[in-house]
């Protein structure tokens, strides 16, 4: 773990802040003096090769701050990763956890992959990996006022018109993602819109969205268990959708979607128009990202289990607020991530 000197009073986690929306948002924390007073703490895949990371933190060369591996694909790397965290926050060593952003991201494009335990790579990177990481790191969280941000995305809901274009959710059998627990198995090893059936870009984002589905089912249903526990009733968790953005997210796209449209179109509109439809810088985000893990809302409180889109509030997917769905899918999720009541302080764990 590379570090610098902590002499504040609370921690900002990001997952996934090298490149792309997680670099934005570490700039902006490191620009920004009410942010740069916060102590980071930064995971990558390979800290010693993170130059986004590198690049953001030279805004703010006094931020102290902590860069963590942590690879998401593997359990036993987020087990590890917590243990290490959750030990510096009980040593004093850093502060405790005032904001966890849950930031880390992956689409394969059609290029499916699996993990060594055997499960889908974008199921795991975007959902698994970070439920896993937030009950083991409940300890360390803020219990007054700590904050859970969810990265979302509209690909969670077939019946958002932003995927019409896509044609990804057109066929029925894809517009209710998950029934049952056999159908959360099947997309948790690869097997719903699997490549083999579809080798397609449109396979791919069929999975990022059911994972992404879940990671929002997360969001209400953890808020709901928290919300009841006597300890940790004072964290709430915000979701943020970011929007299309051009990042390292691309790189396994085809040449088309990877070229064209974000080395060419689309840097061309963000130039002619930097506040549009279609695609949104970075930074701008960043930003959107920022406001909803810091700022109050209306009535000066804190939101809680909202969801927002450019700073408005939004409704998310209708499978994503059913109850019962997020019942199930909490408690497979408990199975298949080996959750045990040791691991976490979440009283209604199971």
């Amino acid at each position: 773990m590379a570090a610098t000197a902590t002499t504040t009073e609370k921690t900002i986690l990001i997952t996934g802040a090298n490149g792309g929306l997680g670099s934005a948002i570490v700039e902006q924390i490191t620009s920004k003096p009410e942010y740069a007073a916060s102590h980071g703490l930064y995971t990558v895949r390979d800290p010693t090769n993170a130059p986004a990371l590198a690049s953001a933190l030279l805004h703010g060369p006094t931020h102290s701050h902590d860069i963590l591996k942590l690879d998401l694909n593997k359990l036993d790397d987020v087990r590890e990763a917590a243990q290490e965290i959750n030990s510096r926050v009980a040593a004093g060593a850093i502060p405790p956890i005032s904001v966890l952003i849950l930031n880390a991201g992956f689409q394969d494009f059609g290029k499916q992959l699996w993990t060594d335990d055997g499960l889908d790579t974008t199921f795991a990177a975007n959902y698994l990996g970070h439920w896993l990481l937030t009950l083991l790191l409940l300890q360390s969280i803020d219990k007054e006022s700590g904050r859970i941000v969810v990265i979302g995305s509209f690909a969670h809901d077939p019946n958002d018109p932003r995927n019409a274009s896509t044609g990804a959710f057109q066929d029925p059998k894809y517009q209710t993602i998950v029934s049952d627990a056999v159908g959360f198995e099947a997309i948790a090893k690869g097997r719903w819109s699997p490549a083999s059936e579809d080798a397609s870009f449109r396979g791919g984002y069929r999975r990022y969205g059911a994972a992404k589905l879940f990671l929002i089912m997360m969001q209400h249903e953890l808020q709901a268990r928290l919300s009841a526990d006597p300890v940790l009733g004072g964290i709430r968790i915000v979701g943020v959708d970011p929007g299309p953005m051009i990042s390292g997210m691309q790189r396994l796209a085809p040449w088309v979607i990877r070229v064209l449209i974000f080395k060419l179109v689309f840097p061309i509109i963000l130039r002619l128009r930097p506040i549009n439809s279609m695609v949104r810088a970075p930074s701008r985000s960043a930003g959107d990202v920022l406001k909803a893990a810091f700022e109050a809302g209306e009535d000066g409180q804190l939101p809680k289990d909202a969801y927002f889109d450019e700073g408005v509030l939004k409704t998310t997917s209708e499978e994503s607020r059913d109850p019962e769905k997020r019942k199930l899918v909490w408690k497979e999720t408990v199975k298949l991530a080996g959750l045990e009541e040791r691991d976490t302080v979440l009283a209604d764990w199971q």
